[in-house]
């Protein structure tokens, strides 16, 4: 069993208190968790307006399959008009 992790820290630019951030992190979340069926949650930054990390976790018998999933999921975050990302760290143990 392998465990594929991936945080992602992101600016959002147009977020003017907490809830418009929520908004706009539980839409992006809800969308990744129903489309790749993985884990994901904020990780950090929470009481911060305009900052976010989140965490996304696979688990896969095949690490390829795993490497993949999160490739997948950073392409959708990426699109994301939302956010600017500034840091990825991906894991695979």
């Amino acid at each position: 069993m392998l465990v594929g992790t991936c945080t992602v820290s992101f600016h959002i630019p147009g977020s003017g208190s907490l809830k418009s951030k929520r908004l706009v992190l539980k839409s992006l979340k809800d969308r990744i968790r129903h489309k790749f069926n993985v884990s994901v949650a904020e990780v950090d930054h929470f009481d911060l307006w305009q900052r976010s990390t989140i965490a996304v976790a696979v688990v896969s018998r095949d690490g390829r399959f795993a490497d993949r999933v999160i490739a997948k999921v950073l392409d959708l975050i990426e699109l994301e008009a939302d956010i600017n990302v500034i840091d990825i760290h991906t894991d695979l143990r």
